[in-house]
């Protein structure tokens, strides 16, 4: 049986004034039929490239990409009438209503009296005492919804979300995972792609991370999770004052939060010593478990290799 997707040594090097820019370097990846996969990485690291030419939009300068055994590009058709793609971008067509934009998409893949799916996606995604508003009237939220509808309205066996819950509100974020994860425990494989590493962590079963255009981690999301698990946080909110520089580069900073990593209880009482050693009080101090955050960070803050590097330049 062929994977849901496969990455096959794909390469993908553009044209600019300063020289070719290596965007994807000899990626390979399967991901198996009815997999939840993640796929992060930093801005630039290459995760819209892969996106493009795996929805044909791109055309890669090596390496090949299949959506259930079938090229996409040798045959473009029955590849993209097996992806559902939601896109970053907010497109829409200003003239046709909800109802009417889901019966345009349908027929694209050559769909008649897809109405009862469309009626069920609209109940799904909340949209529908939306069906007959014209597209320019709705919210960001809104419009939002109706990418998703359209990307699974001929039902999909390959799902692929880019960043589908950025700058939206929380009610929709529910609402969409509740449905996704619903298509997903009906068999559709997902393909995520999002930085908001708290909802890869919660959905994704396996992981791949990206840094310059090359996958530098690969594999189940617990098992990234228990890589890490030798290692704790330290917690805490400093309303004045500044870490000492020793302790500075090593921490995560947002606002008055602090965050260190911590391997042992000796560690804490060091880190802390020396915290209050430099005149500072730390306050809500608490110790937790490293997440897909930490995980992250730490995988996207080892040192590049030196090849990895020229490519880079």
């Amino acid at each position: 049986m062929p994977a849901a997707v496969s990455f096959q040594s794909v390469s993908k090097t553009y044209a600019t004034p300063r020289g070719p820019l290596r965007a994807l370097d000899d990626v390979s990846l399967d991901i198996a039929e009815g997999e939840f996969f993640g796929l992060l990485g930093p801005n630039g690291a290459g995760k819209t490239s892969l996106i493009s030419i795996l929805a044909g939009l791109a055309r890669p300068s090596a390496g090949r990409v299949t959506v259930g055994g079938s090229d996409v590009q040798a045959d473009y058709a029955a590849a993209r009438r097996k992806l559902g793609i939601v896109p970053q971008e907010t497109v829409f067509d200003p003239f046709f209503n909800v109802r009417e934009t889901l019966r345009i998409q349908s027929g694209y893949f050559g769909l008649r009296n897809n109405d009862a799916w469309i009626d069920e996606l609209l109940e799904s995604l909340g949209l529908a005492d939306k069906a007959t508003a014209n597209m320019r009237q709705l919210s960001g939220g809104m419009k939002r919804r109706v990418l998703v509808a359209q990307a699974l309205v001929h039902k999909p066996p390959v799902i692929v979300l880019d960043e589908p819950t950025a700058g939206v509100d929380v009610e929709l974020r529910q609402t969409l995972w509740q449905f996704v994860a619903r298509l997903n425990r009906d068999g559709h494989t997902v393909l995520l792609t999002t930085h908001y590493l708290e909802e890869a962590e919660a959905l994704c079963g396996r992981i791949a991370m990206l840094k310059q255009g090359r996958i530098v981690a690969l594999d189940c999301t617990s098992e990234l999770l228990r890589k890490a698990s030798g290692s704790s946080v330290l917690q805490f909110r400093l309303e004045r004052g500044e870490l000492p520089r020793d302790l500075a580069v090593r921490a995560r900073t947002t606002g008055s939060m602090i965050q260190l990593p911590v391997h042992n209880a000796r560690e804490i009482e060091l880190l802390l010593g020396s915290i209050r050693g430099a005149g500072l009080a730390p306050e809500d101090v608490e110790i937790r478990r490293a997440d897909l955050e930490d995980v992250f960070l730490q995988v996207m803050s080892a040192p590049v290799p030196i090849e990895l590097a020229q490519v880079a330049r």
